[in-house]
């Protein structure tokens, strides 16, 4: 199902995209539509990769620790 949409655009942006429309040849409703997959594409990214380094921190320390831990049990080894 598609979703009915008003929207105001910059006049150099809808310039743009008239003049890119014609040389390609494809639909502005198309066009558009395919802008916005490509732009929540790239947000999800972004988005994943903050989520990611946020919670690589939260076990960072505990990673740490734990490497500390076999250190010293290794330390204990007779060799």
């Amino acid at each position: 199902m598609a979703k009915a949409l008003s929207l105001k655009i910059n006049n150099e942006i809808f310039r743009e995209v008239e003049e890119i429309i014609t040389q390609i040849d494809i639909p502005r409703n198309t066009y558009i539509n395919h802008a916005l997959s490509v732009y929540n594409k790239l947000n999800k990214r972004k988005l994943l990769k903050k989520q990611l380094q946020y919670e690589s921190s939260l076990v960072q320390q505990n990673s740490l620790k734990i490497l500390d831990e076999f250190e010293k049990l290794e330390d204990e080894i007779p060799g």
